[in-house]
């Protein structure tokens, strides 16, 4: 599976050996890559077999346009961005939960807070299941237009028009319960 025989055409399970030879070939430099933005040898591995494990599971929804090694090095890029985006949400979270078990004071504030995942959660149900579909894997699960239009086999206007689509019905079945500059902040 060289570069030269891969452009613009679909992974190949059958082809298990070639497989193994780009993974081989290029494992070593896509982990010094991802040490480079991680700073952290074991997620950097982790984060390079997550593209190889994704490349493998939709070898055939797959197409490569570029070079193996572009895609690849792409790939890797944006896994690591996607997890270091992942540990700035956590941090900020585990921060806001820290100071809220520090003020007990805030028991209006906290039966607000669950009110309104109640309703976030009912509202989110009620979207066409496309429309939550892809509402989800960019918001829960922070993967760009491209990437959801990848593995769900879409165009990537399809996406862009499903999340207007979210957004709006969102907006509309929350207005009443947050104020407007907070709804513009979190659906944005």
């Amino acid at each position: 599976m060289n570069a030269a025989n891969t452009e613009g055409q679909y992974l190949n399970k059958d082809r298990e050996e070639e497989f193994e030879f780009v993974f081989k070939k290029h494992f070593k430099s896509l982990h010094t890559y991802a040490c480079t933005i991680l700073r952290d040898e074991v997620m950097a591995e982790e984060m390079v077999q997550n593209v190889f494990c994704r490349l493998w599971e939709k070898a055939d929804q797959i197409q490569i346009n570029e070079s193996v090694s572009g895609y690849l090095y792409r790939s890797v890029y944006h896994e690591s961005l996607n997890y270091i985006k992942h540990l700035k949400v956590r941090d900020a979270y585990q921060s806001y939960a820290v100071t809220q078990m520090e003020n007990p004071d805030n028991t209006a504030h906290n039966l607000e807070l669950r009110e309104l995942e109640e309703r976030l959660e009912t509202a989110l149900n009620e979207l066409p299941e496309k429309c939550r579909t892809i509402f989800q894997m960019s918001r829960s699960e922070e993967l760009k237009y491209q990437e959801i239009a990848d593995i769900l086999a879409i165009p990537v206007k399809t996406v862009e028009n499903q999340m207007g689509k979210a957004l709006r019905l969102l907006r509309i079945k929350l207005v009443d319960f947050l104020p407007a500059s907070f709804l513009l902040f979190f659906l944005s």
